[in-house]
C-alpha cells in the first residue's frame, strides 16, 4: 500500500498532479480545491495517499492532510459513492463543511456536489452521521457554528455576488459567527474572510 508520496511537483491539471520521485513520475488525483495550496512547479510536496484499482488500472488519490484522507476513505465505504464522487464532495465542500453537513443532515448542501443527488446525500447521512467523531473534526457535542438555514442564505447571497457555488459554501460554513448575528452580518463576515484570503 502506498500511504504517502513525497517528491517534486512536476505538472498539474484540473484534478491531478504529477509528482517526481527518484526518476519516477506519479500521477495523483487530488481535490481540485487543494491544488493551489501545493505550491508551484518544482516545489517539494507531500501527499497522504490511497491506491484504488479501477477496471484493473491502479489509480492513486492524494490529500494534504490525514483527516481529508480518512474522510475520503469513509465516503468510499458508502454504497454508491466511488472515489471520483468522494473526491468531488471533498473538493466542492471541504472536509469541515462536509462533516458539518452530514452531522446536521443538510441534504441540500451535500447534493450540490457533482454526481450526488438527494438519495445519495441521504445515504451519506444515514451511514456516516455517527462515525465522524472519531476523526476529531466535530466532537459529538459540537454543532456547526451556523445553522443550515443561515448557511444556505449566506451561500446564496455570495453566489449572487459572483462567487462560485463551492467557494460560497466553503465560506458560509467556515465563518465562526454568534447565533445572535443577523444573516446580513454573517454575509458581511463571510465577505471579509474571503477578501482576507485573496
Amino acid at each position: 500500500m502506498i500511504t504517502g508520496v513525497r517528491g517534486t511537483l512536476e505538472a498539474r491539471g484540473t484534478d491531478w498532479v504529477q509528482v517526481g520521485i527518484g526518476g519516477v513520475s506519479l500521477q495523483i488525483f487530488v481535490p481540485p480545491s487543494t491544488i493551489g495550496s501545493l505550491g508551484g512547479i518544482s516545489d517539494q510536496v507531500f501527499l497522504h495517499t490511497r491506491l484504488y484499482v479501477r477496471d484493473d488500472e491502479p489509480v492513486l488519490y492524494g490529500f494534504p492532510n490525514p483527516e481529508s484522507l480518512s474522510i475520503f476513505q469513509m465516503l468510499n465505504n458508502v454504497s454508491g459513492i466511488g472515489p471520483r464522487t468522494a473526491l468531488a464532495l471533498l473538493s466542492s465542500m471541504g472536509p469541515k463543511a462536509l462533516v458539518a453537513a452530514v452531522v446536521s443532515e443538510d441534504l441540500a448542501a451535500l447534493s450540490q456536489a457533482p454526481g450526488v443527488g438527494r438519495r445519495s446525500a441521504g445515504r451519506l447521512v444515514l451511514e456516516l452521521k455517527g462515525k465522524f467523531s472519531d476523526l476529531g473534526i466535530i466532537p459529538d457535542d459540537e454543532t456547526p457554528s451556523i445553522s443550515p438555514v443561515d448557511r444556505e442564505e449566506v451561500a446564496t447571497a455570495l453566489m449572487a455576488l459572483g462567487y462560485s457555488a463551492s467557494e460560497s459554501r466553503r465560506a458560509a460554513e467556515s465563518i465562526d459567527a454568534s447565533p445572535d448575528l443577523s444573516v446580513e452580518e454573517k454575509i458581511r463576515l463571510a465577505l471579509r474572510q474571503m477578501s482576507a484570503q485573496l
